[in-house]
């Protein structure tokens, strides 16, 4: 992170109410403060200092885009943060991979945990791992990449970085996790968080909001 350059670019809010806000998050800026002052700017700040009432709910890598919700009242945090909890809040996310995938559409049910001697990187571990399932269906098919759609079912830390990379399809542009010209011919990590279904903390009523991927 010591080479952090977080893009300079104007502030996204997609919706806004009385009691949350949808922004979209760039690639190559945190979403909330990294340790020391160097990592301090991040969505999380941008946001606060235009909505000072801005109450962190969920997280997004540094490295992907896409959309966000934040609450505007303790309650709002609340209510998000159960969903999220529960699982009731339902993510799609659109990425591109190295390789065609032959089959349509599939599903990685594969335990994750974090691989201590090479963090924040992590790994699939069938004895230790906490459970993670992605599924997945392909949306399209070019020049030996693949664009995939990622529905989460869990939320583990780089879930989909690792799941695709399980399936030998690496995200492309993933700094972590791809190799070679998967990795260093693309200008960002392909991997975009493209929709939110979420019950409205005000009445319960399921939304969807979509911010719809830059490649």
């Amino acid at each position: 992170m010591s080479d952090y350059d977080p893009p300079d670019v104007p502030l996204n809010v997609l919706y806004q109410d009385h009691e949350i806000l949808l922004a979209e998050k760039p690639a190559g800026l945190l979403s909330v403060p990294g340790r020391g002052p160097h990592l301090a700017d991040c969505l999380l700040a941008r946001l606060q200092a235009a909505f000072p009432e801005v109450r962190l709910v969920h997280r997004l890598d540094r490295d992907t885009s896409g959309l966000m919700v934040f609450a505007l009242t303790p309650h709002a945090q609340r209510h998000l943060g159960l969903q999220f909890e529960r699982r009731k809040l339902k993510k799609t996310y659109v990425a591109w991979v190295a390789g065609e995938i032959a089959e349509s559409r599939g599903t990685v049910d594969q335990p994750m945990i974090v691989d201590w001697p090479n963090r924040p990187l992590q790994k699939i571990d069938h004895e230790h791992g906490k459970r993670a399932v992605t599924d997945w269906k392909v949306s399209k098919r070019a020049d030996g990449c693949t664009r995939v759609v990622l529905y989460p079912q869990t939320g583990r830390s780089h879930q989909l970085r690792v799941h695709m990379l399980s399936l030998g399809h690496p995200i492309l542009g993933d700094p972590f996790y791809a190799e070679g010209a998967a990795r260093d011919d693309h200008p960002r990590m392909m991997l975009h968080a493209e929709e939110l279904r979420l019950h409205h903390p005000d009445g319960g009523r399921m939304e969807r909001y979509r911010a719809p991927p830059p490649f």
